[in-house]
């Protein structure tokens, strides 16, 4: 294991710190990512800095370190399945539990398969093929939930 991927949360740099939260809520597979988080972190720094010496103002530079630190993150296939467990699955599956569940099922291979097929990339959410992916999803859970997942 790296020394990345074993620097405990207190090591974490500003960017380090604000990832994780995010990932937390949005991506949680890649919240124990040390190497992960601290990669992206580093290259948000290393955009900063870039844009500071570019004249940018530090406003512009952290716009700069911002669309580095959370590139290819805007879309959240664990969001959307939280949103689809809530607002199709209410009565299966109790609100308190969709982001458990929504966990679980990301795990499943016939989730990863379903997500395969998509190209998720940070504006996603606003082309027609999330109407697809979403009903794809809809499907799926409707299946597994038919088959007995609590």
């Amino acid at each position: 294991m790296s020394d990345k991927q074993q620097t405990p949360y207190e090591e974490l740099s500003y960017y380090g710190l604000s990832l994780l939260s995010y990932l937390r809520d949005s991506h949680p597979e890649l919240a124990a990512d040390r190497s992960f988080i601290a990669e992206h972190a580093d290259r948000a720094a290393e955009a900063y800095s870039d844009a500071i010496r570019a004249g940018s103002t530090h406003a512009e530079a952290e716009v700069a370190a911002s669309d580095e630190l959370y590139r290819g993150l805007h879309f959240s296939p664990y969001n959307t399945l939280v949103n689809i467990l809530w607002d199709e699955f209410a009565s299966e599956v109790p609100e308190e539990a969709a982001r458990a569940v929504a966990l679980r099922l990301l795990a499943l291979p016939v989730f990863r398969d379903v997500l395969a097929k998509y190209d998720l990339t940070d504006d996603f959410a606003a082309t027609p093929e999330y109407e697809s992916l979403y009903t794809e999803l809809v499907g799926t859970v409707q299946i597994l939930l038919e088959d007995g997942l609590q």
